[in-house]
């Protein structure tokens, strides 16, 4: 989090690096399609509160959260932005998305106007009582105690993702729309949705996120195909596969291959459980966004049901002697910071975790 500091126009961040999260090869002028994802300040619930359940979740906005709606629609108003359109918007308790068209070339890079919206939302803000916004929330408030400042709302930084392929705009304005249930969901199952450090199963340590039970299952599988494989010969072990887990076997896989993709595809559509080897992806421990990250797609939803566990290897492993000694038997010549020695270590550590039977776990995380 950049430092905060109290200038004569009230609290503002000092700018470093933020301008780095943006995409370098897009042109933030031109005519695009962008998806923007703006946090609160400090993540705190300020905008309003889920209410309902699963089946009828609602965001109940406060009066923030009505305020910054309100802000949203008058995007295309703004000078110079007015060849813009909302496609749709959805304002959460701790966040907001905005899918957005920019028709034509603009004066000023996009983030010009991100900041002419933030600052509009914190000049707004300051005629709204914080005692009805925090009846919202038990943090503190909106980070001025002043009504003669203008409250900070949004964290300095913000996500921008770019559209550049066909069915990505449909995907999003239906992912906007989903918003609410994915988070009752998530507080519906909050054990399957919580980074766990310091997983230990087969003497290998992992983050996990999902159904740890999965670990304990007597009846694992590792999934490993050959890149040499032809369709045919995919669509016969992915058949294969499907009978399998109908059996009761549970899948583990690193899903590396176009095979081995196609067949967890399958297994997830089909409802089957899955574990998958990640040798990337979650937040590093000191992420302090850490607690908020949820798996994507139909990961989500299989993680709601209780039927995916994640598990990414601590950096360490990838060299521990049971994982990298079968590997330099085969190919000695191989350097161990390569992205194909890094692969062939997931396939490793899943055959290890076929023959494992039970976990602990080394930490309250």
């Amino acid at each position: 989090m950049p430092e905060r500091i109290l200038t004569d126009k009230g609290w503002r961040y000092k700018q470093q690096k933020i301008h780095l999260l943006r995409a370098k090869w897009h042109d933030y002028l031109s005519p695009s399609i962008y998806m923007l994802t703006l946090t609160s300040l400090d993540r705190e619930p300020v905008f309003g509160k889920l209410t309902g359940d699963i089946q009828t979740p609602t965001i109940t906005l406060s009066p923030i959260g009505q305020m910054v709606s309100e802000q949203i629609e008058q995007i295309p108003t703004y000078k110079g932005f007015d060849q813009t359109e909302i496609y749709s918007y959805i304002v959460m308790p701790d966040h907001v998305h905005i899918l957005l068209y920019v028709r034509q070339k603009l004066q000023h890079p996009l983030g010009y106007y991100v900041s002419w919206f933030k600052k509009q939302c914190s000049d707004h803000a300051r005629g709204i009582s914080l005692a009805s916004t925090t009846s919202f929330f038990s943090g503190p408030a909106l980070g001025a105690n002043s009504a003669s400042k203008s409250p900070l709302i949004f964290a300095p930084e913000y996500h921008d993702r770019i559209l550049t392929h066909q069915g990505q705009l449909d995907h999003l304005k239906q992912y906007i729309l989903d918003n609410p249930r994915r988070l009752a969901i998530k507080r519906a199952n909050p054990e399957f949705f919580r980074l766990r450090q310091d997983i230990e199963a087969a003497n290998l340590t992992f983050t996990a996120l999902g159904n740890l039970f999965w670990l304990n299952y007597p009846l694992k599988q590792m999934l490993q195909c050959s890149r040499s494989l032809s369709q045919n010969d995919i669509n016969n072990l992915r058949d294969k596969c499907l009978t399998l887990a109908d059996q009761g076997i549970v899948f583990i896989s690193a899903g590396i291959s176009e095979g081995e993709k196609q067949i967890c595809r399958a297994l997830r559509e089909n409802g089957f459980p899955l574990i998958i080897l990640l040798k990337d992806g979650f937040p590093k421990p000191d992420d302090p966004n850490a607690k908020y990250f949820k798996p994507k797609g139909v990961y989500f939803e299989a993680c709601a049901e209780g039927q995916l566990l994640l598990l990414e290897p601590h950096p360490d492993v990838f060299f521990l002697p049971n994982v990298a000694q079968p590997i330099l038997q085969r190919y000695p010549q191989l350097p161990q910071t390569s992205t194909r020695y890094r692969f062939l270590a997931l396939n490793e550590m899943a055959r290890l975790l076929q023959a494992s039977s039970s976990f602990r776990s080394c930490s309250r995380g």
